[in-house]
């Protein structure tokens, strides 16, 4: 499972005799800290900080970012939690191997800039999902409820309807799998999508520029599952969920073109 983090402010409750802008600098800490933390974050990302070496200290990356030592600890903390350094006694804060990385956690996919996710992990999504993603459609198709397969097929309309608009059908689509998961009733395979969710929701919304021909075939495809979800026929749900993995996988490789040709 990916890391959580506890959002609730370090220093939000009133103190007596501390003053109004204390007050507001303690609120502000979280906010700061996560900011930090997403740029110590990008310094990794983009090789600032490789992998196997050692980060500035607490005190020089205070420095550098204009912020207290706890501050920077803080943030080292959440990152040490999404596996990208660990500390290491009389060596210090050590930037971990790209492997350990908790990368399809919703956090460290954002700290990503776009133009930087490799085509290494979109290839791992489509690979993960074609292992999971039969069996899950098959199990759905005799276990999902009426409310779930309804459910499902309001996601498949959203596609359907959303004409040009790509942000509409990429998030429908990611709706559609997201209930997908949920209707296997496996708490395992659950998970999974779950961990998967954020990962997915990239690759989605990577490939939606493709054609609106395209996108009637993605269509089509997604609604074969919710009819075969319908009649129960679990061989029938597996077929179409292959059928919209080598759709994916034939726009995946359209969208990886077109960054190879400098297209958007």
């Amino acid at each position: 499972m990916v890391a959580m983090i506890d959002h609730t402010p370090l220093e939000e409750t009133r103190v007596d005799g501390i003053d109004g802008e204390s007050q507001r600098q303690a609120k502000a800490r979280p906010r700061v800290m996560m900011d930090i933390t997403a740029a110590i974050a990008s310094g990794i990302f983009s090789g600032r900080y490789i992998p196997g070496g050692t980060l500035p200290t607490e005190n020089d990356l205070g420095v550098e970012y204009g912020v207290s030592r706890t501050v920077i600890r803080e943030a080292l903390k959440v990152l040490a939690a999404k596996g990208l350094v660990i500390t290491r006694p009389r060596i210090g804060t050590v930037v971990c191997e790209a492997d350990n990385w908790n990368i399809i956690d919703p956090q460290v996919l954002a700290w990503h800039a776009p133009h930087a996710l490799d085509d290494t992990l979109f290839d791992a999504i489509l690979e993960t999902r074609r292992a999971i993603e039969p069996l899950v459609a098959s199990l759905a198709a005799t276990r999902a409820t009426l409310r779930e397969i309804a459910d499902l097929e309001a996601a498949w309309q959203g596609m359907a309807d959303a004409g040009d608009d790509l942000i509409r059908f990429a998030q429908s689509d990611i709706l559609f799998h997201r209930i997908l998961y949920g209707a296997c009733h496996n708490p395992v395979f659950r998970q999974i999508g779950g961990m998967i969710d954020a990962a997915l929701t990239f690759a989605l919304e990577t490939t939606a520029t493709i054609s609106s021909d395209r996108r009637t075939e993605a269509v089509h495809a997604h609604r074969e599952v919710v009819e075969a979800l319908r009649i129960r026929d679990g061989e029938a749900a597996r077929r179409a969920a292959d059928r919209i993995l080598d759709l994916a996988a034939r726009d995946l490789a359209s969208a990886k073109q077109r960054g190879r040709d400098g297209q958007p």
